[in-house]
C-alpha cells in the first residue's frame, strides 16, 4: 500500500500546488460581495488585507482557507507514510501555489497562513507555538508583518526541535516568506508600516 502511495507522490505535489493556487482571499471577497483585495488596501490577497477591507468574518474565512491549503496535502502525505523528502516537497508546493497562484495570474499572498497550515500538519505543537507567537506580537505591536516575520524566523528553530526531518524545507519556506515581505521590512525600518 505504501509503495502505491509513493508512486502517486508527484501527483500529490502537483495537486498541492494547484490547491495552493486557489486564492481564498479573492474567493471570499467575491462570495461576500467585497472588492478584489488585489486592488484595495495593501493590494495583498491575504487575511490581513481582507480584515482591513471586509472585517473579521471575511478575514477568518480567508485565514481558514489559506491554512487548509497547506494542512490538507501535508496531512495526506503523512497519512500515506510518504518519505520526509516528499512530505517536505508537498508542503513547499502548497506554499509555492499560494505565493504564485496559477489561477490568479501568479499574484499571490505572502504565505503566512499557508505555512502555518503546513506546520500544523507536520507537528501540531509547532503550529500552535507559531500561532501563539504571531497572536501575541500582533496584539502587542498591532503590526501584522512584524508578527509574520518573527514567526517565519522562529520556524527553523522550532523545526530543529520538533520536526527535524523537515528542517531544510522549513528553512526554504522561511526564506520565501522573508522575500515576500521584503517591502514590509523596508517599511518597518522606515517606521511606515501599516498597523492593524
Amino acid at each position: 500500500m505504501t509503495g502505491t502511495f509513493q508512486s502517486t507522490a508527484p501527483l500529490l505535489a502537483c495537486g498541492a500546488y494547484l490547491l495552493g493556487s486557489v486564492s481564498s482571499a479573492v474567493l471570499v471577497c467575491r462570495l461576500l460581495g467585497l472588492q478584489d483585495p488585489r486592488r484595495q488596501g495593501s493590494l495583498n490577497p491575504g487575511a490581513t488585507n481582507v480584515l482591513r477591507i471586509g472585517g473579521y468574518r471575511a478575514a477568518i474565512l480567508t485565514l481558514a482557507g489559506d491554512m487548509a491549503k497547506g494542512f490538507v496535502p501535508v496531512a495526506l502525505a503523512l497519512a500515506w507514510n510518504l518519505p520526509p523528502h516528499w512530505v517536505g516537497l508537498i508542503g513547499l508546493a502548497a506554499l509555492c501555489g499560494h505565493l504564485m497562484p496559477l489561477f490568479f495570474g501568479f499574484r499571490g499572498g505572502k504565505g503566512v497562513a499557508t505555512m502555518l497550515g503546513v506546520c500544523l500538519a507536520l507537528n501540531p505543537l509547532m503550529g500552535l507555538l507559531q500561532i501563539t507567537g504571531w497572536l501575541l506580537l500582533a496584539l502587542r505591536f498591532r503590526i501584522s508583518s512584524l508578527a509574520a516575520l518573527t514567526m517565519a524566523l522562529i520556524t527553523p528553530v522550532l523545526g530543529y526541535w520538533l520536526a527535524p526531518d523537515y528542517l531544510p524545507y522549513l528553512g526554504v519556506a522561511c526564506l520565501a516568506l522573508l522575500w515576500r515581505h521584503r517591502r514590509n521590512i523596508l517599511d518597518l525600518r522606515r517606521g511606515r508600516e501599516n498597523r492593524l
